[in-house]
C-alpha cells in the first residue's frame, strides 16, 4: 500500500490547508494510507475522511531553541518510524525542518511551492529544502521558471484544485455586495482594496464590502476604513468555512493581492459563477485562471483607481457581468479535485515504481 504524510504547521484554516484536506480525502478513496502531520497545533477546521490520520508534534515556528530542537527530535522520531512514507510539504519553513529531520533516512520528500517565490523571501530556506527534495510541485509555470535549472529539473506544475460546492450557479438578481476572501496580511494588499472601494462607493453608495478572513492587519485595516469614511459600509466577516454559500449571491468578488499562487478563493468564486476581478500579479496564478474580459477582469497590481473602475464596470453592466460569471463557472471542470488529485497520485505512483 502506498503511504503518504502531509507536513503542515497547522490545519487551522487557509488555502494550503484546504488543499491538503481535499487531497487527503481523495487519496484515501484510492486506498493510499494518508496522514497529516502538524507542527504548530492540533486543530483542524476541515472535514476529513475518518481514514485520514491527524498527528501533531507541537510547534517548530516559535519558542526557544530548546523547544525547537525538541520538536525537531519529535519529527525525526516520527520520520524514523514511518520512513517508507512519501512526505509532502506545503510550506518553506516546514520543508526546511523536514529536510533537517530526515537527514540520513531514505524518506522521499515532495516540496510544494504555494506562492510567488520572488516576493516571499526565505530564499536560503528554500534553497536548502529544495536541494533535499526529490520532486518540487509548482502551481504555475512562472513560479517554476523563477528557479535555477537544477531546481526546475525536479519540478512539475500541478495547479490547485477547485472545491465545487453542491450549489447551482445563481441566476437571480445579485446583491449590492463586493466580497473579498483572504487572510488579512500584507500579501493581500487590502489597503489598496479599501481605497478602491472608497472611490467606487462614491458612484455606487448602495454597495457594501464584505471582508472574509482574519489576520495580523485586522486592527490596522479597520482604522483605515474609518479614516476613509467607509467603515459603515465595510463588514468584517472573519473566517468562514462555508464561504461559497455565503457569497453565492454577491455582486462581485475581488482579489487585490500583490503576489499570489493560484488563489483557492478565486477558483471557488469563479466555479459558482461570480463576476470576478483580480490583480494580474506574479507568479501568474490569476492570469492562468482569468481570460481578461471573457471570464473576469484583470487589473494592474497596486492600482486602486483601476480596481475601482473595474468594480464600476461590473456594477454598471449587469449583463456583461452575468456573462463573465457563467463563463467563469466552467473553470470547475479544468481544476476539479478529481483531475488534480489524479496528477498528484500519478506523481506518488512514479516514486513507488522507482523503488
Amino acid at each position: 500500500m502506498m503511504k503518504v504524510t502531509f507536513l503542515i504547521p497547522s490545519m487551522a484554516g487557509g488555502g494550503a490547508e484546504r488543499v491538503i484536506s481535499e487531497l487527503a480525502n481523495e487519496f484515501v478513496k484510492e486506498k493510499i494510507d494518508t496522514t497529516i502531520l502538524m507542527t504548530a497545533g492540533d486543530e483542524c477546521v476541515y472535514t476529513l475522511d475518518s481514514r485520514v490520520r491527524l498527528v501533531s508534534v507541537g510547534g517548530i515556528s516559535g519558542g526557544s531553541m530548546r523547544k525547537r530542537l525538541k520538536r525537531l527530535a519529535d519529527m525525526r522520531r516520527y520520520f524514523r518510524k514511518n520512513r517508507d512514507n512519501i512526505l509532502i510539504v506545503f510550506e518553506p519553513d516546514a520543508a526546511f525542518f523536514a529536510a533537517v529531520a530526515k537527514t540520513g533516512l531514505s524518506m522521499k520528500m515532495i516540496s510544494s511551492e504555494r506562492n510567488d517565490p520572488g516576493s516571499f523571501g526565505k530564499q536560503k530556506t528554500r534553497k536548502f529544502a529544495y536541494r533535499h527534495s526529490d520532486r518540487i510541485v509548482f502551481q504555475t509555470g512562472d513560479a517554476k521558471a523563477y528557479f535555477p535549472v537544477n531546481v526546475q529539473k525536479k519540478g512539475l506544475v500541478i495547479p490547485n484544485p477547485v472545491s465545487v460546492p453542491d450549489i447551482p450557479v445563481y441566476n437571480g438578481e445579485r446583491e449590492n455586495t463586493v466580497v473579498c476572501v483572504g487572510r488579512l496580511e500584507e500579501q493581500k494588499n487590502h489597503r489598496m482594496l479599501l481605497k478602491a472601494f472608497q472611490i467606487f462607493s462614491q458612484q455606487y453608495p448602495e454597495y457594501t464590502l464584505h471582508m472574509y478572513g482574519k489576520g495580523t492587519l485586522e486592527k490596522e485595516l479597520k482604522l483605515l476604513s474609518k479614516k476613509l469614511d467607509i467603515d459603515s459600509k465595510v463588514i468584517w466577516e472573519g473566517f468562514c468555512s462555508n464561504i461559497a454559500e455565503r457569497i453565492q449571491r454577491a455582486g462581485m468578488y475581488v482579489l487585490s493581492s500583490d503576489y499570489e499562487g493560484i488563489s483557492n478563493s478565486l477558483l471557488e468564486a469563479m466555479a459558482i459563477g461570480l463576476p470576478v476581478i483580480a490583480t494580474d500579479c506574479p507568479c501568474g496564478g490569476c492570469r492562468l485562471c482569468i481570460e481578461n474580459e471573457k471570464n473576469g477582469l484583470l487589473v494592474p497590481v497596486g492600482d486602486d483607481k483601476a480596481m475601482a473602475e473595474a468594480m464600476g464596470r461590473i456594477a454598471a453592466e449587469p449583463e456583461k457581468a452575468d456573462s463573465m460569471g457563467k463563463t467563469a463557472s466552467k473553470i470547475a471542470e479544468r481544476f476539479s479535485i478529481r483531475h488534480i488529485s489524479g496528477e498528484w497520485i500519478a506523481l506518488i505512483k512514479a516514486f513507488c515504481v522507482e523503488e
